[in-house]
């Protein structure tokens, strides 16, 4: 078996939306496997050759030359090479507040944790372009933009709407509007009549699609999303509460603290004590 993994997490980032945290490469023996266990980050796969099988949930799925597989965090899995053609497959581990987002618009998920490569050529080359990266000045940097690249591959390597009958709705539509606009703003002074008139809809209704699709009103949608965000700036000693406080929308550090406890259930100091 032959093996290769980096670290790659510069000092400083772990405030980042999307934040790559290592890759590498293996061939693997006959029938290595690993798991069943859960991973604490995002970890995507991509097969250059042989094949095995992933088993997640009560799925199973054999894979090949030309596709892959992510691991998502807290998800149990286990996956083994077959014992005949053990498969060659490249790894990226990122991590970051956007991370989510990405794997929803690429279609990834505990029911669907599989993918066919659409551009095999550029998933073949990923990992050789990181190590090369990682030996120039600013090659953190470039890897970063790689690990964007990883990502609109992924998502273009989603399933056709048209093929899977699942046409996007108008609401569907408006929400996936909102959100965006809520990634966009959410550093500045926004209100919920702002995201409203940004998508188009009168508030009220906005908030019912919100709460139709997430249990939840748009206000608090967007709180909550603040101050996720604002827990992950938290791990960052380098800056204070009140710079949290401004760099997630608020003025006022008292009124953040208030809403993060009520959202997170411990003070903005105390969830950096506890991290």
């Amino acid at each position: 078996m032959s093996r290769i993994e980096m670290n790659v997490v510069p000092a400083g980032w772990t405030q980042m939306e999307l934040i790559l945290l290592f890759f590498g490469w293996e061939a693997c023996d006959p029938a290595h496997y690993w798991g069943p266990g859960v991973r604490d980050s995002y970890i995507v796969h991509y097969i250059h050759e042989g094949q095995g099988t992933v088993y997640m949930g009560d799925q199973e799925y054999k894979l090949s030359e030309g596709q892959g597989f992510v691991i998502l965090p807290d998800t149990l899995i286990h996956y083994e090479a077959d014992p005949k053609e053990p498969w060659t497959y490249s790894w990226f581990g990122f991590k970051g507040v956007q991370a989510k987002a990405f794997m929803q618009r690429a279609q990834l998920s505990p029911e669907r944790p599989i993918y066919d490569a659409h551009d095999t050529n550029t998933m073949e080359q990923l990992y050789t372009e990181m190590v090369q990266a990682s030996t120039r000045p600013g090659g953190d940097v470039m890897n970063q933009s790689l690990l964007y690249r990883l990502m609109a591959e992924l998502i273009s390597s989603s399933p056709v709407e048209e093929e899977i009958g699942q046409l996007l709705s108008s609401k569907d539509a408006y929400i996936r509007q909102a959100v965006q606009f809520m990634e966009n703003r959410y550093s500045q002074r926004t209100s919920i009549l702002d995201i409203a008139q940004a998508v188009g809809l009168d508030r009220t209704y906005l908030s019912g699609l919100f709460k139709e699709r997430y249990g939840m009103s748009l206000q608090s949608f967007f709180l909550e999303y603040r101050m996720n965000r604002a827990a992950e700036l938290l791990q960052n000693p380098g800056l204070s509460v009140s710079e949290v406080a401004h760099s997630v929308g608020y003025t006022d550090p008292l009124l953040f603290s208030k809403m993060f406890k009520r959202v997170t259930g411990v003070s903005p100091k105390g969830s950096r004590n506890r991290d």
